[in-house]
């Protein structure tokens, strides 16, 4: 298939949308003001959790089935996956909370002190019980950025940063498209950076709270990502003392250690989301396409809705051959 097609953001929307199209043979343009990833995009503050069947006890459906294929489109696209499960934890004043998520959740195994001791032994003397989601996976935000725009690169497709839009038009700007989605919003996340080398975590592991919940992915070389506040706000610039509290707190009840972990960064950013929190596809009235409102979902949906646009593409754009998410926007 061939034909010209101009990707507006190269956020992780934008550069999954360019390597899927790129691979079935579009000729691909890459525009984004600021150059491509970096920290003036939310996908750079992100945790990397493929975690679609935890994601599962807040998410609508669609986000678990297509999130289970995402791990697999990551790692056939050069990004280095780490495939040890994730655990689910609870203090002992809100283990209710540890039995909530397990009906609402599916795909894994309940397991007590001696089985938590084989899968993370810095733990083990603090929870006694834990549910261990065996198929989820995660990846690091930052190389896995890079390496989708080397590999475009490598395909002769630059982050243009000026140029007016030729073809196809595919707007993939996140929070910045709110001014041609106006029901587009923003949720603010904040999260920090640790480097903790007297504690060892092989597998992204979240803390239950009915206020404050936690996940932390380690990163390597004792450092880890703490996340992620979850407020109704389009502010993407100020972390706030309260949620910093909130997390280092959370951090140091999952393990004291942290208490004398180093702080290496604060960041803070707003996701792009949707009413229902669930992402859309769709054509404006000029014709342009867009896909947005990948909430905390990024990682996860963002091969989804990169083959779903490919696939309505490939069948010539028809209007009658809606794919899943799709929704018209007559701005």
């Amino acid at each position: 298939m061939s034909g010209q097609i101009t990707i507006l953001g190269a956020g992780v929307a934008g550069l999954c949308m360019a390597t899927e199209l790129v691979a079935r043979g579009y000729d691909v343009r890459l525009i984004d003001p600021k150059g491509g990833p970096g920290e003036h995009g939310c996908s750079w503050w992100a945790g990397g959790m493929l975690a679609p069947d935890c994601e599962g006890a807040v998410a609508e459906e669609p986000v678990v089935r297509h999130g289970r294929k995402a791990a697999e489109w990551w790692a056939a696209n050069g990004a280095e996956i780490t495939y040890g499960g994730s655990l689910v934890l609870a203090l002992g004043r809100d283990r209710q909370e540890l039995d909530r998520f397990a009906r609402r959740t599916e795909r894994f195994d309940w397991i007590t002190r001696d089985r938590l001791a084989d899968l993370e032994p810095d733990l083990a003397d603090r929870f006694d019980r834990a549910l261990f989601m065996t198929d989820e996976s995660h990846l690091n935000p930052r190389p896995v950025l890079l390496t989708l725009r080397e590999r475009l690169e490598t395909n002769g497709v630059q982050v243009e940063t000026t140029g007016a839009p030729t073809g196809q038009v595919i707007d993939c700007r996140g929070l910045s498209a709110t001014d041609r989605l106006s029901d587009l919003r923003g949720v603010k996340g904040e999260m920090v950076i640790l480097r903790a080398p007297d504690i060892t975590l092989s597998r992204p592991v979240r803390l239950l709270h009915p206020r404050f919940p936690l996940y932390i992915v380690p990163r390597g070389d004792g450092v880890f990502m703490l996340g992620a506040t979850q407020i109704e706000s389009g502010q993407r610039t100020r972390a706030t003392v309260r949620s910093v509290m909130e997390l280092l707190n959370a951090a140091y009840a999952l393990h004291p250690a942290f208490g004398e972990a180093e702080i290496m960064e604060i960041g803070v950013d707003a996701r792009p989301a949707f009413p229902d929190n669930l992402p859309r596809i769709g054509r404006y009235a000029d014709g342009t396409l867009y896909a947005n409102g990948l909430f905390r979902h990024g990682y996860l949906l963002a091969p989804a809705l990169a083959r779903m646009m490919g696939d309505h593409l490939d069948a010539g754009g028809d209007p009658r051959e809606k794919p899943e998410f799709w929704h018209e926007n007559h701005d």
